[in-house]
Formats: structure tokens, C-alpha cells, sequence
């Protein structure tokens, strides 16, 4: 039996809301309780839900595990529910129905601003803009903005994405938002985009990343682990923050590589999706209570989401 609402009319009162009184939205995000802010030494835990904007639906081998959008509501409210959960980012669909649904209460929102590099797209590295702007984000009251930054030395559209990601690293910084950039070496392979995840190349890309824009005052990496964290974090001064993926391996041994990489100078927590929505063992609440439990608090303890 399903740990989640059966009733397909569970979130039809969404609709209705967007039909009849769409300013709800905005009125939402001014009127819940804000974030207290990120600081030094207390790491953040932020669930990421941006995926389906690009047509990545898969978890694992379900390529569809995604696709509906009550199920997901339900996924991340659960997640959401714990408080040693600090935040979201999301694609400007995901966060306005989470805003509405008033589970946002007190968390950090990031908002996914490129999503137009569609997975398997003949021009998937080409991401264009077509999510948040900075001046949507700063009207939801918004943390800041995430940008993937896929770098792919072979492929022309990557320039335009490089300044592209300047501009809204710009755009952010001028409204005093955070510029949260997810870079990766990438290649064309088999006619699909493969994210090179050797140190060498994590390092380079940080190393590329960190660069882009007129300043990095706002600038967050979000990396992947990889073996020799320790190299990849000595690449940036810059706040950096754990991203999940899609494992392939165990539980047991993703959490005990996040683990070790949150103990690394300048980690500055989780930003983790599909592998704890979509837990290969166990329920939502379960995968997200065990990867709370790695974080670090102010006095050294463990969170005990």
C-alpha cells in the first residue's frame, strides 16, 4: 500500500487557485515566515525538485518515476515536514505549488533559472534561461537562484552559456541573491551529454566556475562528490553545497560519501533530490531522516532530523 494520498483530486484546489486568484502566489511568499539565514558552521539541508523542467523524469531504472506531479507534491511536503530540512529548489512550477500549499514556512528557497538544455536534446548543452529570473526570485522573497553549468569543450553552444551564467550570477548579485552554480565538464557520447565526474575534471570546473561574472560575493558551488573531495574543495573559497544525482551504488555507501565530504572545510551542507524522494529502500521520511543525521550543527553534534 502506497505511504502517500491516493485521491486524485488531492491538489485540484491548485488549479483553481491559478484559474480564479493567480496573485495568490506572490501574496504566499510575502506573507509566510522567513529563513533565518545561512551562517558559518551550521550546515543547510535543501531538497532539490528542478529535474522534470528539463524533461528528466528518471530515477534509477523507472524513466518516468517523476512524471506525476501529486505523487512529487507529496514526496517533497514529506520531506519538507522534517525541520532539519531548511529549504527547497525548484523549478518556478514546483515552488509556486509549494508555496501555495504553504509548506515553505520558514525555509530557504532557491529557484531554478536554466532549464532549457532538455534531457537528450541534439542541443542539450545550449541551456537556456527559461526558468526563474533574478527579479522574479527577489519578488518571492527567494535565497537565490541555482544555474547548471555544464562545460563542454567541444560543443560551440558552450560559450553562450558561459555568459549567459555570467549575467544572471550579475543579475543575482545586484539584488543581493545568491548565485548557486552547478558546473560540470561535460561530453558528447553515444549522441548523449555524459558529466565527467573524475576529480581532475570536478576541479577544473569549479576552477572555471568560479571565475564567471563581475563578482563571486553571492557565489555558491554545488558539487558532486567524487573520490578526493579534499582536491575539489582546495579549488574555491566559495560556499559549497553536496548534490545527490542518481546513485548507482548503495545507500549505505552514498551516505557514507556524503558523510565524509561534509566533514571538508567550506561544505556548507546537502542540496539532494531524486535519491531521497525516490529512495531505493525505505520511505521518504526514512531516507530524509538519515541523510538529516549527517549534517553538522554549530556545537559539532550530528542533526537529528
Amino acid at each position: 500500500m502506497s505511504e502517500f494520498d491516493d485521491d486524485p483530486r488531492r491538489y485540484e484546489h491548485l488549479s483553481r487557485i491559478r484559474l480564479e486568484d493567480p496573485e495568490a502566489v506572490l501574496r504566499a511568499a510575502g506573507n509566510r515566515p522567513p529563513h533565518p539565514g545561512p551562517k558559518q558552521g551550521e550546515q543547510n539541508f535543501i531538497v532539490a525538485a528542478d529535474h522534470p523542467a528539463r524533461g528528466a523524469l528518471s530515477v534509477g531504472g523507472d524513466p518516468m518515476a517523476m512524471a506525476d506531479r501529486r505523487e512529487l507534491l507529496d514526496r517533497l511536503r514529506t520531506a519538507l515536514a522534517n525541520p532539519a530540512v531548511d529549504g527547497v529548489l525548484a523549478s518556478p512550477d514546483i515552488l509556486d505549488d509549494l508555496l501555495l500549499l504553504g509548506a515553505l514556512d520558514g525555509k530557504l528557497l532557491f529557484g531554478s533559472m536554466n532549464r532549457g538544455g532538455l534531457a537528450g536534446y541534439v542541443n542539450e548543452i545550449d541551456d537556456r534561461f527559461t526558468g526563474h529570473t533574478a527579479e522574479a526570485l527577489l519578488a518571492l522573497r527567494a535565497t537565490g537562484g541555482k544555474m547548471l553549468t555544464r562545460i563542454c569543450l567541444t560543443d560551440p553552444a558552450t560559450a553562450n552559456l558561459l555568459e549567459a551564467t555570467a549575467q544572471a550570477i550579475n543579475s543575482l548579485a545586484a539584488r543581493g541573491l545568491v548565485a548557486m552554480v552547478e558546473p560540470f565538464i561535460s561530453v558528447w557520447e553515444n549522441g548523449r551529454i555524459r558529466n565527467d565526474l573524475s576529480t581532475d575534471a570536478v576541479v577544473a570546473s569549479v576552477a572555471i566556475a568560479s571565475g564567471l561574472g563581475a563578482t563571486s560575493a553571492y557565489t555558491w558551488m554545488k558539487l558532486p562528490v567524487v573520490p578526493d573531495m579534499e582536491r575539489v574543495l582546495a579549488a574555491t573559497t566559495m560556499p559549497a553545497v553536496l548534490l545527490g544525482g542518481d546513485p548507482s551504488g548503495s545507500s549505505e555507501d552514498t551516505y557514507a560519501s556524503w558523510e565524509a565530504a561534509l566533514d571538508l572545510p567550506g561544505v556548507q551542507g546537502l542540496t539532494v533530490g531524486r535519491t531521497l524522494l525516490y529512495p531505493k529502500e525505505g520511505s521518504v521520511e526514512d531516507a530524509v531522516a538519515t541523510a538529516a543525521s549527517l549534517l553538522k550543527t554549530p556545537t559539532g553534534q550530528e542533526a537529528t532530523g
